[in-house]
């Protein structure tokens, strides 16, 4: 993975995606800066970089031994390490010794990695309200949702990937989550989507996930184009962003000086 880290550069998409599979697939050298491992007090160590947190850690034994840490350490298995920061909204940081400061791998990229890569879209994405003529779909969706009691309302946004082609994407409220409302809303969109023009992908997320970027876009900027309740009207906006931190790939962590700081617990 180490040498990985170093082909990441401003546009190279390709190369991030490539690190992002070697660490879903492989693991990392987490920095504690209290305890030992497996410890109950131990806490990783932690930087921050444009107002944004990160975990340090080390790609391989080799950037370890490199780096001239002689602190407590921890092997862990990538995909697991993503799945404890990313719902805190903590990414991680690989090799901040390195020159250039290494890579930061922002919590939404993380929870790609906890949850697989080919599930959602690869960032950062540029969304914005939709442009594509789907007027029929719309109707017949929007007629659809009516007939579903457990859809609340529905919102709409285009997304265009980093890597991959773009695509209409579907905002679902649902009053609860529970199964069947669930089913109920797949059954909506299966019905609907026969009105969809050939070569449009259309996509699905739920509105109230909080770690979604395309729903956090959709709760602070869309109005539904469907609300059972009364049209215009939506859910609460959070505050902008998407938890990306400015383009800095290769670069911005000697400025934080990756001192010891507060970090979450695991």
């Amino acid at each position: 993975m180490d040498q990985l880290v170093r082909q990441v550069a401003p546009g190279r998409y390709d190369a991030y995606e490539t690190l992002l599979a070697a660490l879903a697939a492989g693991r990392v050298w987490m920095l504690l800066w209290q305890g030992r491992p497996d410890s109950p007090d131990a806490q990783y160590g932690s930087m921050q970089v444009e107002g944004h947190a990160y975990a340090p850690c080390f790609s391989s034994d080799r950037e370890l031994s490199a780096s001239g840490w002689a602190g407590a350490h921890e092997p862990v298995a990538g995909a697991e390490i993503a799945a404890a920061l990313y719902p805190d909204r903590w990414g991680l940081w690989l090799d901040p010794h390195a020159a250039g400061g290494g890579v930061g791998v922002p919590w939404l990229d993380l929870r790609r990695v906890a949850t697989g890569l080919d599930r959602l879209p690869a960032g950062p994405l540029r969304i914005s309200e939709p442009v594509v003529d789907v007027a029929q779909f719309y109707a017949l969706l929007g007629q659809t949702a009516h007939r579903t009691p457990a859809v609340r309302t529905l919102c709409r946004a285009w997304v265009q990937p980093a890597l991959g082609e773009p695509y209409l994407a579907v905002g679902i409220d649902l009053y609860d989550t529970g199964p069947q409302s669930v089913a109920a809303a797949q059954a909506m969109m299966q019905e609907s989507v026969a009105a969809v023009p050939p070569g449009l992908a259309v996509s699905t997320v739920a509105l109230a996930d909080d770690h979604d970027p395309v729903a956090m876009w959709m709760r602070a900027n869309s109005r539904p184009f469907f609300d059972r309740g009364a049209y215009g009207g939506g859910p609460a906006a959070p505050p902008a962003g998407y938890g990306y931190p400015p383009p800095h790939p290769a670069g911005g962590a000697q400025q934080s000086g990756w001192q010891p700081g507060p970090a979450p617990q695991f």
